[in-house]
């Protein structure tokens, strides 16, 4: 009667979002000042100013009517023109505006690029810690999910392991920086090399191994802390990008995909791209916020109250003993649980109204997520909850 497969993944949420039902239901029960949520990556600083102006300017036209209705599939090409340029000015890429495709958002964009790139059960490496949903992506598209190990003491890739993961069905390579779980930004020493390993690998078995690049949180960063782009470092690139993160817009589903001009067979892989975009059934991404993003394009998110956030929680759950890595970008803290199970450790958790997320299906046994893009003052009420769960292991 229905497909197995969509049927499990229909009735068993993922972690992440299970965590987050049971908070609405437990708020419910006890107050909602009584459990922390640190489930969602939900922003909560505000859009930019300018996304409010745009929306103002744009609906207020005589003409704003044209803004509900279709536009090409791979885009409006004034938008796709502008999200060009915007990444020549700050990256010196040379993409074309033909080389980019508007989706609806992160999600969209990597399951598009996946199912364009897969010609048959071929890899694709995903580097642990790595968002839950690549594994599903990757499946649903007909791959096979290879996971590489992590170095335990910053989250960065296992590059022995990443090299001896690559083989002759390697198709891509997931690389998520600044990344979620962890927060990690990974070196350009570290990408030189993942870069250098593969295109040994490409000379090796004769065909190209694309890069893709997922960057939701790429201008997510503190300090003088760099991201760099991964075009700049490696000719088989394909950026996925949203606007979730950046613009605090993840509810209106809006990113795209660019893929670099030196990709082998770029014209080809794009054909693909729009492919597979009519093939999942996204006829285009939605018009107004495409417009948005125009007027908004090189709009950066203000990070002091994600910088504020993260000092707070970090210096106090560090003093308290617990170990975990200063996360340099995203709004993320990856902690090692108190004992091995981190599914009970989390439940434990739970008890005492705190909602973290296990690693398990980050590829991370033995830690949790804590999402700390919250109220500021919710984190500072929390922090007698995480010294009770600390105490309570002392037994």
């Amino acid at each position: 009667m229905f497909n197995q497969d969509m049927y499990k993944l229909g009735s068993h949420r993922s972690v992440i979002r299970e965590l987050f039902e049971f908070g609405k239901k437990r708020m419910a029960e006890v107050g909602a000042d009584k459990v922390y949520d640190f489930s969602l990556g939900n922003p909560n600083v505000p859009a930019p100013e300018c996304v409010r102006q745009a929306i103002l300017e744009l609906t207020q036209r005589p003409d704003s009517t044209s803004l509900h209705g279709y536009t090409s599939a791979q885009g409006d090409a004034a938008v796709r023109k502008a999200v060009a340029d915007s990444i020549n000015r700050r990256f010196g890429a040379g993409v074309s505006p033909d080389a980019i495709y508007m989706t609806c958002g992160a999600a969209a964009s990597l399951t598009i690029t996946l199912n364009a790139l897969n010609e048959g059960n071929d890899e694709f490496i995903l580097l642990a810690p790595y968002f839950p949903e690549y594994s599903v992506f990757v499946t649903a598209a007909g791959g096979k999910p290879v996971v590489v190990p992590f170095d335990k003491t910053d989250f960065s890739p296992d590059l022995a392991a990443f090299e001896k993961a690559i083989t002759h069905a390697t198709k891509a390579v997931v690389v998520n920086s600044p990344n979620n779980p962890s927060g990690t930004v990974y070196s350009e020493k570290t990408l030189l090399a993942m870069c250098d390993i593969l295109r040994g690998k490409e000379a090796e078995f004769g065909h190209p191994i694309v890069l893709i690049a997922d960057e939701p949180y790429r201008e997510l960063v503190y300090g003088d802390v760099e991201v760099p782009y991964l075009m700049n470092l490696y000719d088989d690139t394909i950026v996925c990008y949203s606007y979730s993160k950046s613009l605090s817009l993840p509810g209106e589903r809006i990113g795209y995909i660019a893929l670099s001009p030196n990709l082998a067979d770029v014209g080809g892989v794009y054909a693909a791209v729009c492919g597979a975009g009519r093939a999942l059934g996204y006829v285009c991404a939605p018009n107004l916020f495409q417009q948005v993003v125009a007027k908004c394009v090189d709009a950066l998110p203000d990070i002091a109250a994600y910088k504020r956030n993260r000092d707070l929680i970090y210096n106090a759950l560090t003093e308290t003993g617990y170990e975990c890595v200063r996360p340099d970008g995203a709004f993320y803290l990856f902690v090692k649980a108190l004992e091995p199970d981190a599914n009970a450790f989390a439940d434990r958790a739970k008890n005492l109204g705190l909602l973290i997320v296990p690693g398990d299906d980050f590829g991370a046994k033995g830690y949790v997520r804590i999402s700390y893009c919250v109220n500021y003052d919710m984190i500072k009420r929390s922090l007698p909850a995480f010294r009770e769960l600390k105490e309570s292991y002392a037994d």
